[in-house]
């Protein structure tokens, strides 16, 4: 109901803020004063208070102690609330992100973000145990330099800019002198598709290693993985219990399942997939109740991955590329890495792309750049699989998508 002080005066800088549950306030009325009963009747729900008193050992209460409050101060009061915050009352998803602040507020969103907190820490010190180092490359950049039409642009002193939809190209130019990066951050893609996975303001979780293969960075992959939902397991007890669900952490090695095997499992189903062509969400999700939980899908047709992922050399049609699938949810995209630079000239054209636009990244591969390998993971996506959430917009604090701007 309210917060604790730590001092003797009501600087709001002496409150706990209550930020790891809730306490009982109970106000006696034969003996609280009038000043504490007349504010006690004024309370509703989220005014902000302050409460000095005695704490009391009870065994009538869920954590075994009350207050008896002595005084009582009210901060700020609250208007009539669009949303039931005590999760009774279900609202729809679209009402909740207009009142996002007091959504925020609801147990169930607190534990959401709390587990995506312990991931990402755990991401971090397993990469940082592994001699990982932590870089930040740029967010507004000159040219589309990954190609495609999903772009935001915007004006730059007179010049046409572009928002970063990946570091893809900077981190693979670092591992010329740093060798092992990574980079935790929001990128942007001009996302047309409005589904339960896309969004336009994202935050991916990249690695970059020199010296590595594909199967190199699934095994720090899939390690990762498992270490990840090991370790909110066991540190977010509390907050998985309050989604009422259950984290199963990942046996390794995950099943390496190729492209071709996965068209066959498809045919037998009855879902035909041509080779070469993607596979649809539809047929993922045929492809996830075969294997339903993670698995890699290796060996994909070259055309149908980026410019940058090298064609393997005993058969150039197939390249060295990977997805890392949750049921039917891709989660992490990644692959080797060309470091020819005439091969990549050459990719560039068959994917109808000016290499003069990429020169700047073309001139790294003069100076010595060695094989590499890496991968991105969807951090939202990856928090929907932790949290057991249907829709990807309710694992971002502020969801950015085709029709929201605001709030």
């Amino acid at each position: 109901m309210g917060s604790g002080s730590q001092g003797s005066g009501w600087n709001p800088l002496h409150y706990t803020a209550g930020q790891e549950g809730t306490i009982q306030v109970t106000v006696l009325r034969k003996k609280a004063s009038s000043e504490v009963l007349s504010k006690s009747d004024a309370l509703q729900k989220r005014y902000a208070i302050g409460v000095k008193g005695t704490v009391k050992k009870t065994q009538m209460t869920p954590r075994g102690v009350e207050v008896l409050p002595k005084e009582i101060r009210i901060f700020n009061t609250a208007e009539p609330l669009p949303i039931d915050i005590t999760e009774k009352t279900p609202a729809n998803l679209e009402v909740c992100l207009d009142a996002r602040a007091l959504d925020l507020c609801r147990e169930g969103n607190i534990a959401i973000f709390k587990i995506q907190h312990a991931a990402v820490e755990a991401i971090r010190n397993f990469l940082f145990e592994r001699g990982f180092l932590e870089v930040r490359t740029p967010r507004i950049i000159g040219s589309a330099t990954e190609g495609g039409a999903a772009l935001f642009s915007f004006e730059y002193f007179g010049r046409k800019a572009f928002l970063a939809q990946s570091p893809q190209l900077y981190k693979e130019e670092l591992v010329m002198s740093l060798e092992k990066v990574f980079e935790v951050g929001p990128f942007f893609r001009a996302e047309t598709s409005h589904t339960r996975r896309h969004l336009s303001e994202f935050v991916s979780i990249d690695i970059e290693e020199a010296f590595a293969t594909a199967e190199d960075v699934m095994q720090v992959l899939e390690q990762l993985m498992r270490h990840t939902c090991k370790m909110v397991a066991e540190k977010c007890r509390k907050e998985l219990a309050t989604l009422r669900y259950k984290l199963e952490v990942p046996e390794v090695p995950f099943k390496r399942l190729t492209y071709s095997e996965s068209l066959e499992g498809l045919k037998r189903e009855g879902v035909e997939v041509s080779w070469g062509e993607g596979v649809p969400t539809p047929a993922f999700r045929t492809v996830g109740k075969l294997h339903p939980y993670f698995y890699f899908i290796v060996d994909w047709p070259t055309e149908s991955k980026a410019f940058y992922i090298k064609p393997r050399d005993d058969n150039p049609e197939i390249c060295e590329g990977f997805d890392l699938m949750w049921r039917w949810l891709e989660l992490v995209s990644g692959g080797t890495r060309i470091a020819s630079k005439e091969l990549l000239m050459k990719r560039l054209k068959e994917k109808g792309l000016n290499p003069e636009a990429f020169k700047h990244h073309l001139q790294a591969f003069d100076y010595g750049m060695p094989p590499h390998a890496g991968w991105a993971i969807g951090l939202e996506r990856f928090t929907m699989m932790l949290t057991g959430k249907k829709n990807i917009r309710e694992v971002a604090l502020y969801p950015r998508d085709k029709f929201r701007l605001t709030p």
